[in-house]
């Protein structure tokens, strides 16, 4: 809609977004998808700087045509190891990964059903691809077999894994075992728990144990714990080559920069290797939501990194932001409509590069604001 009043409008409700230039030398940063803290790491940039001398800054073309290099086959082939599943297929963004999924598996005819706080990406997947598009109830699990039973055609369950909003867990075998009972297809986007959960950081599904057979379609990101830029879609020989036919997101795009292939093949390794990351991470985690129950803070529950604070009023939010802005850290206010009316909150996320200190002043800050 282009229309002024439309924005006085949105102003008016607490709505309006605007965009924020920090310098994060000056705050500390406590909403950032950082999680292990890799995108300013040495060895990444370092990778990222060398295989720009040799392949350059962008990639040139699409995949299909001429952008393609030997950087985005090898992370391909690594991903696919690191994810215990047969393939995966490199995409430009986590949105463009998903939309494109959906669209190239399912269509008229076909039903998607979709957890309500699905990330918009996966939404728009499905409201795009033309198939009928059914909401359950966050985690209901006994509306969701119901909505199964009544619909006929290929069937798509799409749930994140870990919620980027409330921080919770999708219920993953159960989702598994009802996808086999009713023969649909189980895609999990996993973008919040990869690098994070999981004995070598292979996310939700390598913590519970879930195989390929369990969950077929795995989304991941690069731009969360992996510190870098881009998305997988991991599964089958026969999933893979299905997207490279007909996923159109990835067929009419330019591919990702070489350079940005190799950065995140650095960071893979150390992902796998540097556990010490992981269990940080955790404390720094435990210590804040013990520190919140102590001082009686409206903690959401969630044992990720995503520790939101539920204020409830989108003014308040915005005002509660900014009063920490100034007390040196980044802390933002998310509103509807990411968020359900009268929910505003203060999204904490944690990353492997905070201290114990750190945490401890954002409790003593947030105790003072009297949230």
């Amino acid at each position: 809609m282009l229309s002024s009043s439309h924005l006085e409008i949105l102003k008016a409700q607490g709505l309006y977004r605007s965009r924020r230039m920090i310098d994060d030398k000056t705050v500390v940063n406590f909403c950032s998808n950082d999680y292990l803290g890799l995108a300013k790491n040495e060895t990444v940039i370092a990778a990222f700087k060398n295989a720009a001398d040799i392949y350059g800054v962008g990639s040139g073309s699409a995949h299909l045509i001429c952008g393609h290099s030997h950087a985005h086959h090898a992370l391909e082939e690594e991903l696919a190891e690191f994810t215990g599943r047969e393939r995966t297929l490199l995409f430009s963004t986590g949105y463009m990964a998903n939309v494109g999924t959906i669209n190239a598996l399912i269509g008229r005819g076909d039903s998607v059903f979709e957890d309500k706080l699905n990330h918009a990406s996966l939404l728009d997947g499905g409201l795009s691809s033309g198939a009928n598009f059914k909401r359950y109830p966050h985690a209901d699990l006994e509306r969701l077999e119901k909505l199964l039973t009544l619909s006929n055609g290929q069937k798509l369950i799409v749930t994140d894994g870990i919620f980027s909003m409330d921080g919770d867990v999708a219920p993953l075998w159960e989702l598994a075992d009802l996808a086999k009972q009713n023969a649909a297809l189980l895609m999990v986007d996993d973008a919040h728990g990869l690098g994070v959960l999981g004995k070598t950081g292979g996310g939700l599904v390598e913590e519970l144990n879930l195989t390929q057979d369990d969950v077929p379609i795995l989304m991941g990101t690069l731009g969360k714990a992996f510190g870098t830029f881009g998305a997988f879609i991991a599964g089958s020989e026969t999933l893979i080559e299905t997207l490279i036919q007909s996923a159109r997101t990835y067929i009419y795009t330019t591919a990702l920069p070489p350079a940005i292939a190799e950065a995140t093949r650095a960071s893979l390794k150390i992902i796998i290797h540097e556990t010490w990351r992981r269990e940080k991470l955790q404390a720094l985690i435990t210590q804040f939501k013990v520190g919140a129950a102590q001082l009686a803070l409206p903690l959401m529950p969630s044992n990720s990194p995503i520790q939101p604070l539920l204020i409830g009023d989108s003014f308040r939010a915005t005002q509660m932001s900014q009063q920490l802005l100034e007390a040196g850290f980044l802390v933002s206010a998310i509103r509807p409509p990411t968020v359900p009316k009268g929910k505003a909150r203060l999204r904490i996320t944690f990353s492997a590069l905070h201290e114990a200190d750190d945490v401890a002043r954002l409790l003593e800050t947030l105790h003072r604001l009297k949230i």
